[in-house]
């Protein structure tokens, strides 16, 4: 039966949220000792900063899109060493320091700071600097503490140790209790796992042998039966993790060796899911484990890679998911790259219309099953388990009796804190109070929290939706069409393999080689500027000992590209200043040509670009080291414009989709328009990247826009969005993407807005979809590869497999084999036309008009055609089905029926299913969902 246990989780997705909604420069920290540097609730965001005994505060969330202030709380005279908010009460903040003081803090609850709280217990640890805090999860009040070999539990109200623990042969790591609060358990550098009854008895109830290293171990509690999990080292330093279950406490139920590297491992646990999420202080990659007790067994789910390397990691409660967009799951990333990174597993669901009890079943409320003098009296209380549909949520906040309400009259501390600087903070005069920098929580925080609002409020719509619920959409923005792209290198039958001694020195600003629907044509290693032409109707591997045909050029190739009107038309750039035109014959390059058909001559430095226009024939542009822009009638072989005004090389220039303007990005750091046919000097100038390493340009959403790729001045490749009138106001948009020696080459698809982005030598393709307005940039699926590929060129949308839903199709050549790579979008209704993702294509493969026409001062167009394949129908058309229930439940009938009728239900339903065992399942045939079911 086990092949019909499939998991629910085995499709999820780590996703790292847009960089709109990040935490950014916060100057985030993690001291050496600490144990954890960074931790939320439904409310706060609490971390380390680099000031010793300083933590920043920030709210989880921002309202209406607002940017978050962030705080700073003045806490110790030392390192902080570990924190932890209250399970209950959401202003409680307990922090444990290197200065050996634990503190219990309330957090400002008005309209004022935060970073102006009291402190309004002390804890004096005094055995030595404390490594751990940990609340209670089921007694208000509560909190354990381990400093050095000592273990104490506080009754925070009375300011008073409950029980101190046996001493620990060496340091405690880590504590952890149980769900139920029973029990309490500890990791020790003596390699030792430890359980304690700490109302029963200071010693242990047991004991095992946990990790064979002494080094960094960890323990969570998996459920109240006795399940536990740890994180630590084997006797060969490898990282491992191990399931335990305390009732057979021997040895490990399943353990999961992951790698050798020596840092430390952070575990965060969801036992609602049994979700794990391991990522290593100082790594940038964050994976995922389901966890089984039923079967005992570790089952990996799927793993994420950050931008920036991990300093702590913390996950965010239950009750502040996105439960409609199917969020199971969400951490926040301290990065070292001075932000605050939501990380959110998503479940892919068709429906996001409906609530999915079985991904979100109800979990611990706020309300604590005891309080402290009563837990320790024996009260074994539970906390209230709450739904998280958003129709059925709680509507009180719970205050906790164990610190006094915060008044407004309360004096702040002596040496309050200074508001800290983060980029993200916003310049109102009011941005500390809850209407302006704060999400609905803190602006319930208005009054007292004696008589604070309700943290729910009901829609128009009759759903109650919690304002400290942030929405997926808000975090992740919104979501592209084409954001389940799936890019697909084609059948090994139809690759050009073989490939022998390709150039790989080609010029920052040459895509390295190119292609249109017949050819392929790359530069050689060999002396003299040979280039080699394939056909793709010819694939194959190449024979070894034939003497391949080539095109002498004569000089050392900058650049080449295909005439687009003809397609046995070659222009080719050389650094000997010169543009050479080659034709091929009607049968392709069947002898090496040694003469080509036409000779530009005119610019005085190596030539860097050419293009071809998009409408008019005959007509090509080139740019220069001699900082010029030259156009050329191709008719009569000779110049017929020159562009001035750079001041450094250009880096690369783009035709306008009409035809009528051309942009450049040049090393100078600017990026100009001309309008060719008004004049040489450009029509706007503005400010280009900032980095002098290379830059690309393009025009994009119908020619109202410019896109450049490029560096900043600290290396990171980025993109820049221009409006094409406005380009001296500077950029839109700017999106950084991450750090890489290549130049981002972009290939844009007006049909469907989506931009292709990938450089020589790089293993993934970057997939945007480019909207006209904020937030301008859509993410969609990467494409990655495990080998690097030398370029990518992308051709005519009619060689696309429409009736597969392939919206573009890409040539990628590697070091010896040349691939066809097809994106193609995940659609149900394949029978039909998907009219939605193919509207009618330019003819690009015909001028408009001619050279002269263009010349003269004309304009044109291109023709449109459709790609609708005879026969289908358009899916815009397709009958809409009603909608049905995919099941019952099984609580309907068998209510209904006798525990005999039951029974035989059950055991006919095994047996069908036992005995088509070689029929397909269902997630075996999954094939993408429909735009609209998605959405």
């Amino acid at each position: 039966m086990n092949r019909f246990k499939a998991s629910k989780f085995r499709h999820a997705e780590a996703r790292v949220a847009r960089k709109e909604a990040w935490v950014r420069d916060i100057r985030g920290s993690c001291p050496a000792p600490a144990l954890s540097c960074i931790k939320a609730n439904g409310r706060w965001i609490a971390f380390s900063t680099e000031t010793a005994g300083v933590l920043g505060l920030v709210p989880l969330e921002a309202q209406n899109g607002g940017k978050r202030a962030v705080s700073q709380l003045c806490c110790h005279s030392d390192a902080v060493t570990d924190l932890d908010f209250s399970p209950f009460d959401e202003q409680i903040l307990a922090t444990g320091s290197a200065d050996e003081v634990i503190k219990v803090w309330r957090l400002q609850d008005g309209d004022g700071d935060p970073s102006s709280s009291s402190c309004h217990v002390a804890l004096g640890a005094k055995e030595g600097p404390v490594g751990a805090v940990l609340f209670h999860p089921t007694a208000d009040g509560t909190l354990s503490s381990a400093a050095r070999k000592t273990v104490k539990v506080w009754n925070v109200e009375r300011q008073q140790a409950l029980t101190e623990l046996e001493p620990h042969e060496d340091q405690v790591q880590s504590l952890g209790w149980r769900p139920d609060g029973s029990l309490l358990g500890t990791s020790c550098k003596d390699k030792k796992l430890r359980i304690f009854d700490p109302r029963t008895k200071p010693t242990p109830c047991q004991s095992v042998l946990g990790h064979d290293n002494a080094k960094d171990s960890r323990l969570v509690w998996v459920n109240a039966e006795g399940g536990l999990l740890s994180v630590g080292f084997n006797q060969v330093r490898e990282r491992e993790v191990r399931l335990w279950d305390t009732r057979k406490f021997g040895s490990s139920l399943a353990s999961v060796t992951l790698d050798a590297s020596p840092r430390a491992l952070i575990p965060l646990f969801d036992s609602s899911t049994g979700l794990l999420l391991l990522t290593g202080k100082g790594e940038n990659v964050l994976f995922c484990y389901e966890v089984q007790t039923g079967q005992p067994a570790l089952t990996k789910v799927t793993q994420c890679l950050t931008e920036g390397r991990s300093l702590g990691v913390a996950l965010v409660p239950r009750p502040a998911l996105d439960v409609m967009a199917c969020e199971v799951m969400r951490a926040l990333q301290l990065s070292d790259s001075g932000a605050i990174v939501p990380i959110s597993v998503l479940v892919p669901r068709k429906s996001t219309q409906e609530f999915h009890k079985d991904l979100f079943p109800d979990s611990a409320g706020s309300v604590p099953g005891a309080s402290a003098q009563a837990w320790w009296a024996g009260d074994d209380g539970q906390v209230e388990k709450v739904s998280l549909h958003p129709a059925q949520r709680p509507n009180k906040l719970f205050i906790s009796s164990c610190l006094p309400p915060y008044h407004p009259e309360t004096p702040a501390p002596t040496g309050s804190p200074q508001a800290m600087d983060a980029g993200d903070r916003t310049e109102d005069p009011d941005a500390n109070a809850g209407s302006s920098g704060l999400s609905s929580p803190s602006s319930s925080m208005a009054s007292p929290p004696s008589s604070a609002a309700p943290s729910l409020s009901v829609s128009s719509s009759g759903f109650a939706s919690s304002p400290s619920q942030r929405s997926l959409q808000s975090i992740l923005g919104p979501s592209s069409s084409f954001r389940h792209l799936q890019g697909t290198v084609l059948h090994r039958s139809t690759h050009i393999t073989n490939l022998r001694g390709l150039s790989l020195t080609t010029p920052g600003e040459c895509d390295g080689f190119c292609a249109n629907r017949l050819f392929v044509a790359a530069p050689l290693l060999s002396a003299g500027g040979q280039v080699a032409v394939w056909e793709l109707s010819k694939p194959g591997r190449l024979a070894d000992a034939a003497a391949m045909p080539t095109i002498q050029n004569g000089a050392p190739v900058s650049d080449l590209c295909w005439d687009p009107f003809d397609p046995r038309r070659l222009a080719i750039a050389g650094e000997d200043a010169r543009i050479r035109l080659w034709r091929l014959g009607p049968e392709g390059l069947q002898e090496t040509l040694l003469e080509p058909e036409s000779v530009l001559r005119g610019h005085s430095e190596k030539v860097y670009s050419i293009r071809f226009h998009p409408l008019a024939a005959d007509i090509l542009a080139s740019s220069s080291f001699d900082m010029s822009v030259r156009i050329w009638d191709l008719g009569n072989g000779k110049e017929a414009m020159k562009l001035d005004g750079h001041r450094d090389q250009i880096f690369s220039l783009a035709w306008s989709p009409d035809g009528r303007r051309l942009a450049t990005v040049s090393k100078d750091g600017k990026v100009r328009v001309y309008d060719p046919r008004m004049g040489p000097e450009p029509l706007q100038e503005g400010p280009g990247p900032e980095g002098g390493r290379g830059a690309r340009i393009v025009w994009v959403c119908g020619g109202n826009f410019l896109l450049v790729s490029g560096f900043d001045c600290r290396s990171e490749r980025q993109l820049s969005l221009y409006g094409a009138e406005s380009v001296s106001a500077g950029p839109l948009a700017v999106l950084g993407l991450d750090v890489a020696p290549s130049t981002l080459i972009p290939f844009y698809d007006p049909d469907t807005s989506l931009v292709f982005l990938t450089g020589k030598g790089d293993t993934r393709v970057f997939v945007y979809e480019v909207l006209p307005e904020a937030p301008f940039f859509l993410e969609c699926n990467s494409f990655i590869s495990n080998e690097p590929h030398k370029g990518l060129q992308f051709l005519p949308k009619m060689e696309c497999d429409i009736r597969e839903a392939e919206v573009a199709r890409a040539l990628r050549l590697r070091q010896g084999a040349l691939e066809p790579l097809a994106f193609r979008v995940p659609r149900v209704k394949k029978d039909f036309f998907q009219d939605d993702l193919f509207p009618p294509t330019a003819i690009s493969w015909e001028p408009a008009l001619s050279a002269e026409a263009w010349l003269l001062g004309q304009d044109g167009q291109h023709r449109r055609l459709s790609l609708q394949p005879k026969g289908m129908v358009p899916v815009s058309e397709a009958p809409k089905e009603p909608p049905s229930r995919k099941y019952v439940p099984s609580s309907v009938y068998l209510e209904e029926k006798s525990d005999e009728q039951k029974k035989e239900e059950l055991l006919n339903a095994m047996v069908a299913k036992l005995g088509n065992r070689d029929d397909p399942l269902p997630q075996d045939s999954f094939e993408g969902v429909d735009d609209e079911e998605w959405d």
